[in-house]
């Protein structure tokens, strides 16, 4: 009889729901003993998005929350902590909001989410309207919770208010979760009220994180650690967790024991490589992590198609505004270099700022490499010194994104260069190779290679029949077609003169042991003895140009065929 696996958890962010429908879960809840055998009265997680802040806060919310039910945790690693569990399992008033959805364009409507989220928060908690222990008062003020169109003063105190009432009525102090706290900053940063938000929530947390003598303990997450002078002004019982800090390290993301044992559940185990090759490199602590949420996602391509390709997951879920960003402003000098050996897999050492606030995050490149280091696009490559962090591209999912910025960057760059490119495009035109090889050659030498040197000899040229492609798009007349089929196979780039008065054939190859000459002869014989050439013969062009191009690193080769 087969056994019926657990259903993967994609699209539940919710400890409760994950545990009662059965779905496959990566036991976490050793965070809870290790939390509360810290004195911190308020703790702040910083981690990148997909890593299981929301899953994190949920298990929190389920463990101490008054009416928990104990079966959720059954098996677990915290069941195994009998005395902390009978202390403190299901023994205290919980608020939790998370914040992940404060995305308005306008603070207006930013602040009525603001409200929708602290009266959802309301709602949960309706019995406090019936509590005999409250005073008509307090329900009065709890009841001003209950409407998203709350006074201001009322949202000022939201978060304080709830905690009081509830130690009020149960006579034990509240525990109280924010999730995603940062992301109001962020989108007010975005959309231009960053003063106004600000000052919301430094005056909603100063009360309730500051001067709340109703609060057990705090925890909260979020992607960035924004500056204590902006959000947690004289906040000293704050302790920050940053990706840096080993303590609590393998509690947010999949270690590599983790990701092996969950893919012999699922009968994958042969995809480790490739699992590992794109979606591990992240360095929290002294830990190697994987991105939890690829490795779900592409397990799920897998059970459809074991022979499923990964995917960029993290590209699709996000704008890459901080890539887009660091790459414009890297496009010069040695910075332009330091950019390189990113993209190279090298590493570049530097000083991380750890505390900053939004405004202040694009004012320089020092906050950017910062920014991504904080984000989780850059991760450590070793221990820090005095001079740094060395850092560097985690994996194969995120060197892509800095990749389709750099190629972007590089398309507006040419379409700005009308010159050289139809020097370019005259010498293909014209059969003079030596042209060809210096204009394209001088293009490479001035690109920022994308070159994934752990990758195929296929993936590394189609980096630069991507490039070729790019160019040869100048010529609003010329018809350009890619991996086209043609003759006995498949040409790597055919052009068609639109007055059908000229046809050139190219194929690309990558000189593995850097010799250019060989290689760029080998894809001209390739053109011959797969008559690529007869598509045009076809459709009577007679002027056929056949082009052999062998590129290695930031040089060229480009031979010209016979008979032309």
């Amino acid at each position: 009889m087969v056994k019926v696996k657990r259903p993967l958890p994609i699209g539940t962010e919710f400890f409760d729901e994950l545990r009662k429908k059965e779905y496959y879960y990566v036991d976490k809840s050793r965070l809870i003993a290790e939390l509360l055998r810290s004195p911190t009265k308020v703790t702040l997680f910083t981690r990148p998005r997909r890593f299981g802040k929301t899953l994190a806060m949920t298990t929190l919310k389920c463990f101490f929350e008054i009416g928990t039910d104990p079966s959720l945790f059954e098996g677990l690693a915290i069941s195994r902590e009998r005395e902390l569990c009978e202390r403190h399992m299901g023994k205290y008033p919980v608020v939790f909001v998370t914040l992940k959805d404060v995305d308005a364009a306008s603070f207006t409507r930013a602040r009525e989410q603001m409200g929708s989220v602290i009266a959802e928060a309301a709602d949960r908690l309706s019995f406090l309207e019936r509590s005999e222990n409250l005073e008509e008062r307090d329900k009065e003020k709890f009841r001003a919770l209950r409407h998203y169109s709350m006074s201001k003063q009322a949202m000022t105190d939201s978060l304080w208010t709830l905690c009081h009432l509830l130690e009020k009525h149960y006579g034990r102090k509240t525990v109280l979760l924010i999730d995603e706290y940062d992301v109001p900053l962020q989108k007010a940063f975005y959309h231009h009220y960053y003063d106004e938000m600000e000052q919301l929530i430094r005056s909603m947390f100063s009360q309730v994180l500051k001067t709340n003598e109703s609060l057990e303990f705090a925890v909260l997450t979020g992607c960035l650690r924004i500056s204590k002078e902006s959000i947690f002004t004289g906040m000293n019982n704050l302790h920050v967790l940053t990706v840096a800090d080993p303590r609590f390290s393998g509690y947010f993301g999949f270690t590599d024991c983790e990701v092996r044992h969950f893919l012999e559940y699922y009968g994958m185990p042969d995809a480790w490589d490739e699992v590992r090759e794109w979606y591990d490199g992240y360095r929290f602590g002294d830990q190697d992590i994987y991105c939890p949420w690829d490795v779900i996602n592409y397990m799920d391509l897998l059970l459809a198609d074991p022979q499923a390709p990964p995917q960029n997951f993290w590209a699709n879920s996000s704008s890459n505004d901080a890539v887009r960003e660091f790459v414009r402003r890297m496009d010069a000098g040695s910075a332009r270099r330091e950019l390189q050996v990113l993209a190279d897999g090298g590493t570049v050492k530097k000083r991380i700022h750890q505390e900053l606030t939004y405004r202040e995050m694009y004012t320089t490149v020092e906050n950017l490499w910062s920014l991504l280091y904080m984000t989780g696009y850059l991760t450590s490559a070793g221990k820090a010194d005095e001079d740094g962090i060395p850092l560097t591209i985690p994996n194969r999912e995120i060197r892509a994104i800095f990749a389709d910025q750099i190629m972007e960057l590089f398309r507006e760059e040419t379409r700005n260069d009308g010159e050289s490119l139809k020097e370019l495009c005259d010498a293909f035109a014209a059969g003079d190779a030596a042209g060809v090889e210096k204009a394209f050659g001088g293009y490479l030498r001035r690109a920022i290679s994308v070159r994934d040197t752990s990758v195929r000899k296929a993936r590394k040229e189609s980096f630069y029949h991507g490039i070729l492609m790019g160019l040869l798009a100048y010529k609003a007349d010329w018809i350009v077609t890619s991996n086209r089929e043609s003759g006995e196979g498949y040409s790597d780039i055919l052009v068609e003169a639109e007055d059908s008065s000229l046809g050139i054939v190219i194929v690309m190859k990558y000189a593995e042991d850097g010799n250019l000459e060989s290689a760029s002869r080998a894809a001209l014989a390739q053109i011959e003895t797969r008559h690529y050439d007869e598509v045009f013969a076809d459709e009577g062009i007679e002027n056929v140009l056949k082009y052999g191009i062998a590129c290695y690193k930031k040089r060229c080769r480009v031979a010209l065929g016979d008979g032309c």
